[in-house]
This record gives C-alpha cells, structure tokens and sequence, in this order.
C-alpha cells in the first residue's frame, strides 16, 4: 500500500482521482481549502474508512509541512489552484500566491518528508496561449505566450519543477489538462460543459461568449483521472498532453447538449472574453509513449454521462 497526498482533493479531478486510488488499495491524504471544492465530492472516498484522511487547508499554510510529516507521502497529486483564466485577469496576485507560492511550498514540503514524485496538474488549454500550430505539442510551451495570468502561472511552475528535480532529486510528472469535463463538475466554478448542461436542464439558454465557432480539446474526467495514475511510476521529468487531439467548436457541445437533454431554444450569444484562445486541441503522441495513456471516451457518450449526473439519474 502506498501513502497519496491529494491537493484540491475535494475538487472536481481531485475527488475523482482520490476514488480510484482508493480503489487501487493506496492510501489517500486529501487537502482542500474548500474554496472551490465541495464536501460533498468525498462521500464516496469517507467510505474507505481509515484509508482516507481529509484535511482543510490552504497550500500556502505553514501547517502543511507539519501534515506532510505526519503522514509521509510517496507520491504527492498536485491539483489545487486558484482557478479560472478569467479570474486571474482581474486578481493576478492572488493566482499567483495559490499557483506559485502554493506550489513551492508543496514542492519543499514534498522535498523535506523525502517524497519520490510530484504529479501535477498543468494546463492545456492555458499553457500554450494562442497555438501556431494545431494540434499543439509540448514542446511549444517553450517559446509560449500565455494569455492570462493564470496560464503564466502555470507555465512558470514548469521550470521549478525542474529545479527540484535536477537539485533536489524529486521526480516529477506535469499533465497539461486539455478541457476536463464530466460528473462533478461544478457549474459556479466554471467549466463550458457544466455550465451549458446545468442551463438547459433548467430550461434556461446558455451564453455563448463569441461567436460560438472558437474550439477547444475536450477529456472526460475518468480518462483524465487515468493518466494521473498512469504517471505515478511513468513519464520521469516530462510534461505531456492529456486531451484527445480533436478540435470541437463550442457551438458543436451546444447542440449535442440540447439533442441528448430535449432543449428546444437557442443560445444567447455575448462579446468574446479577453483571454480566450481562438482555437486549442493537443498533440497526445507524447502521452502514448511517456505514460501509456490514450483517451477511450466518445464525446458524445461522455457528455450524456454529465447529463445524467446533474439530473440525478
């Protein structure tokens, strides 16, 4: 049995991803400020009894280091962030003392209990900025240009990420999330899935932002929580694209969303919002060779799963 640490584990990935470690026999250390996270995401994993231990906290807390001594991780999930691309336009600082700060201080407290790895949850759709080519690869992270604050954050982690491993000998795992959607997620939080569904379900239109024909990458939450488990022994000091390599315009999830939920209307449309990319989808051939990870779920088949979810089925 291995001892897990999960930031952001009360979180829409997180809890998903504690589940099935849990399932798998690990035990799991869950730690959540609860800012975004819910409560209620951890029924399943309280089921486990002594195997899981949650803890509110923030990961900028000086009591972080004190629980990592406690309970000793082999391997930390770093998940938690202040999230949304939006957000970080109008409170940089803050995206910056969660997704920096915070991050440094997981990484020294990971250092110090003599943890192995940190697999850790980058961002796909931010990391890259507006993309020269499509599908996008990881090595274009290199020469990127962020749109948002929030997209900087998280590239800028890359590099300490490396520090850490060249200096301090903890290796490391980066996934850059393509658009996750699925059960769970939270439509106050974001999440163009989500948000959609949950209008419609209640008879309401939806707010497209632009025109509608903008496109993004999107992964269903069981296919992304696998590639979390995949790299905990794979894909050693790599970052590496965790999507489907498919464009899929918004107004396309509009319209598969109202034929499997029976909504007769139509959207509302409202001016783009600043830091949007036009067009993302990633390159997942790295994903195939470093982790033995490829996505299995259709579309179509992962949307009606959310649909169910927020239906209560």
């Amino acid at each position: 049995m291995t001892t897990v640490l999960v930031t952001g584990g009360a979180g829409f990935i997180g809890s998903h991803l504690a589940d099935r470690l849990l399932a798998e026999g690990h035990r799991v250390v869950s730690v959540d400020d609860l800012s975004s996270g819910r409560i209620a995401n951890l029924a399943e994993a309280r089921g486990y009894g002594k195997e899981f231990t949650f803890f509110n906290m923030d990961v900028r807390a000086e009591g972080l280091l004190p629980l990592f001594e406690r309970h000793r991780p082999e391997v930390v999930f770093h998940l938690a962030a202040h999230v949304g691309a939006g957000q970080s336009l109008t409170d940089p600082i803050t995206s910056a003392s969660v997704n920096v700060m915070g991050t440094l201080n997981v990484l020294e407290c990971a250092t110090r209990v003599g943890a192995r790895k940190i697999v850790y949850a980058a961002s796909g759709g931010s990391l890259y900025g507006e993309p020269r080519r499509l599908p996008v690869k990881e090595t274009a992270a290199q020469g990127s240009f962020p749109l948002t604050p929030y997209g900087i954050s998280k590239k800028v982690v890359l590099d300490y990420l490396g520090v850490y491993h060249r200096y301090r000998g903890l290796d490391y795992t980066a996934l850059a999330l393509a658009n996750v959607y699925g059960p769970r997620q939270d439509p106050a939080c974001g999440g163009v899935v989500a948000v959609f569904a949950a209008s419609m379900l209640a008879g309401e239109a939806p707010t497209i932002f632009g025109d509608g024909n903008q496109t993004r990458d999107f992964v269903f939450i069981d296919d992304a929580v696998h590639a979390f488990v995949r790299a905990i022994d794979q894909g050693s000091a790599k970052l590496v694209n965790i999507g489907t390599g498919l464009e899929t315009s918004v107004n396309h999830v509009f319209r598969t969303l109202a034929d499997i939920i029976g909504f007769p209307g139509e959207p509302l449309y409202g001016p783009p919002r600043p830091g949007d990319p036009r067009r993302i989808a990633l390159d997942i051939g790295r994903a195939a060779s470093a982790i033995a990870w490829k996505p299995w779920t259709h579309l179509e088949d992962g949307l009606a799963e959310t649909v169910a979810y927020l239906k209560g089925v």
